[in-house]
């Protein structure tokens, strides 16, 4: 998101449906600012996905959403646009996510539902790419020109970097899960870590390790 924000021809929003989400699951109790979030975004996903598809400020509409607030919504609204599912390790994303929520079950890491996204997607005809974050912190460049060749857009250097701190897209959700990301000023090299995997995450990181393999086989 923090890429795409950086082009001029480019309007970015940051989880237009995270309102949507929380009002129409059990999340809300485990998620930091959920009361704000709810009282100043629309929680009606219809309305959400209607503004999303109607005009926009600059030629190019970027919408970071995140795979598990897409539920109870009719997912044809994707033929309007080009699909980009972003997944990771889970074994990094998991702990990088236990840090907010202690004990995310599947529904809030949305691996299952970024394979149900692939299925659909396929069945439909639709085109769409899968980034491997891993893939795309080893070489930023070379990954953003094949996705901006697949969006049909041109690359622009600009994307590879940002100024440290927040920016005006940040969703109100930023204080709790964007720090690192506000101490950035582009992509971090990636860094295989040594990592002491909690206990309690090992089933779940049992059931996202297959699902995330079958999704990287689309990668770039």
């Amino acid at each position: 998101m923090y890429s795409f924000a950086q082009r001029n021809d480019t309007v970015v929003a940051d989880e237009p449906l995270y309102g949507h989400y929380l009002s129409h699951s059990s999340a809300k109790p485990f998620h930091p600012g959920a009361d704000e979030i709810l009282s100043k975004m629309e929680t009606d996903g219809e309305k959400v996905v209607e503004g999303m598809l109607g005009p926009q400020q600059k030629p190019v509409a970027f919408f970071k959403n995140m795979s598990h607030h897409l539920i109870q919504l009719d997912w044809q609204f994707m033929q309007a646009g080009a699909n980009i599912i972003l997944t990771r390790n889970p074994e990094e994303m998991l702990l990088s996510f236990s840090k907010v929520i202690d004990k995310p079950g599947m529904e809030d890491v949305g691996y299952a539902m970024q394979l149900k996204l692939v299925e659909y997607l396929q069945t439909m005809n639709l085109p769409f790419v899968v980034l491997d974050a891993k893939k795309v912190l080893m070489d930023p460049e070379g990954q953003l020109r094949k996705l901006c060749d697949f969006l049909g857009v041109p690359f622009e250097k600009r994307m590879l970097s940002w100024s440290k701190g927040p920016i005006p897209e940040d969703g109100l959700w930023a204080k709790f899960w964007y720090k690192n990301v506000h101490l950035s000023t582009g992509f971090q090299p990636y860094e295989k870590k040594e990592i002491v995997f909690p206990e309690h995450l090992l089933p779940l990181l049992g059931e996202c390790q297959p699902i995330y393999e079958r999704l990287v086989k689309h990668a770039l």
